[in-house]
């Protein structure tokens, strides 16, 4: 039965064998890919919380390990919820997973957000404090922008960091995006395909930049660390919304003479037919 704030109870005890056994074959298969790929403070969260690979999570053993470290707990949804759900949800450091896991038929596609998605990908950096706070206000963050009629704006700074974003570490480009580092596929697209640009954060430029929702993506932005995140969190965005309003949208394979690229990708894979010609693409 669902609540009026849209949970429901995650019933972990009605989950059969066969869909312990789709989390355990998703959960090796990535803990195995992401060593040298995830970023350190993704390693660490995973490291601290109660997940494994023989079951799906418990979202109430999640929340006990949660509230001590950063305040945040983890409540089931039966899928996607309304926009100023999900926000009053982040905003009170509720994070909403799908309660629900895919089937072995859809280990490297699902349209819609499943548990092994949401606790995989996104709570391991619930444990790190900036990402906890940076959440929170993004839920604070998207209320506003709904008021404001520019929730698009800011629906693509969450998909280009919360979803999709890399983080430069000592030791290389690393994943941080929850979108990447529950997805095989996308985990080694991101970091090794020549497809891809990678390019640095840049706040307005994210928000008047597109994205694929149902591939790929072109473009992969990068933050130096994830305390710039935190700077984010502080940013009033009112007068942002009122500037990017009156500029273009951007194409998600689009790169600006501005842009600081620190690496230009070929597009072969979303746009085969193009060909290099002195180092442009035509």
């Amino acid at each position: 039965m669902r609540n009026h704030d849209w949970t429901i109870d995650q019933n972990w005890q009605a989950y059969t064998p066969e869909q312990h056994q789709v989390w355990k074959t998703l959960y090796e298969r990535q803990t195995k890919l992401l060593p040298g790929r995830a970023c350190d403070e993704f390693v660490a969260g995973m490291r601290e919380l109660p997940i494994a690979a023989d079951r799906i999570p418990n979202f109430e053993e999640l929340s006990e390990v949660l509230m001590r470290h950063t305040g945040w707990q983890v409540v089931a949804v039966p899928g996607l919820v309304p926009d100023e759900v999900f926000f009053e949800h982040l905003a009170n450091r509720r994070f909403p997973s799908g309660q629900f896991i895919r089937g072995a038929h859809q280990l490297d596609y699902l349209q819609e957000p499943d548990v092994f998605h949401d606790v995989f990908g996104h709570v391991p950096l619930l444990m790190h404090p900036v990402i906890a706070d940076y959440i929170q206000a993004y839920g604070a963050g998207g209320m506003r922008a709904k008021e404001l009629g520019v929730l698009d704006l800011l629906a693509r700074v969450y998909w280009y960091t919360v979803e999709f974003g890399l983080v430069e570490q000592r030791d290389g480009l690393r994943l941080y995006g929850a979108g990447i580092v529950s997805s095989y596929t996308e985990s080694i697209f991101a970091l090794d395909d020549s497809s891809p640009n990678r390019v640095r954060f840049d706040l307005e430029r994210v928000m008047r930049t597109r994205y694929r929702i149902d591939d790929f993506q072109e473009t992969y932005f990068v933050i130096r660390n994830l305390e710039e995140l935190l700077s984010l969190a502080h940013t009033d965005f009112a007068p942002l919304y009122d500037r990017v309003q009156g500029q273009s949208e951007l194409e998600p394979g689009m790169i600006l003479p501005q842009d600081s690229v620190l690496s230009r990708g070929t597009s072969h894979y979303h746009h085969p037919t193009l060909r290099k010609n002195n180092g442009r693409l035509v």
